[in-house]
C-alpha cells in the first residue's frame, strides 16, 4: 500500500556526517507523521526523530543536537541530516510514514525497508 525509496546511509567517518532521505508513495490517502527509528541487532527499534505535517518535531535525547529532520509534504519526502556521529549511531535506519490510505480506512505506520549506517573510526 505504501512504498518507499531510502538513500544515503553507508560507512560514514566517526565524527562526520550523514544525510539520509526516503519518499514515501503508493496508495496515501492522508499522510501524518514522518520520521526515522533506527534498530541494532538485539535490540528494539527506537526513536531517532519525527516530524508532523504541520512541521512539528520530536527528537530522541540521544541525538539532539546532532540531528536535524525536515519535510517536503509536497513530495511525500522526509530527510535526516545527523552530524557529529558516534560509534553508537550504527543501526539500521527505518523510514516512518503514519498515513491513512485508500485501501483501508485506519490510519497505521507503515515502515521502510531500512537503510545501515556504519560508523568507522
Amino acid at each position: 500500500q505504501v512504498r518507499f525509496v531510502e538513500s544515503g546511509g553507508g560507512l560514514v567517518q566517526l565524527g562526520g556526517s550523514v544525510r539520509l532521505s526516503c519518499t514515501a508513495s503508493g496508495s496515501i490517502r492522508t499522510l501524518y507523521t514522518m520520521g526515522w527509528h533506527r534498530q541494532v541487532p538485539g535490540k528494539q527499534r527506537e526513536l531517532v526523530a519525527v516530524i508532523t505535517s504541520d512541521g512539528t518535531t520530536n527528537y530522541a535525547d540521544a541525538v539532539k543536537g546532532r540531528v536535524t529532520i525536515s519535510r517536503d509534504n509536497a513530495k511525500n519526502t522526509v530527510n535526516l541530516q545527523m552530524n557529529s556521529v558516534k560509534p553508537e549511531d550504527t543501526a539500521v535506519y527505518y523510514c516512518l510514514a503514519r498515513a491513512r490510505t485508500t485501501v483501508v480506512a485506519y490510519v497505521d505506520n507503515y515502515w521502510g525497508q531500512g537503510t545501515q549506517v556504519t560508523v568507522s573510526s
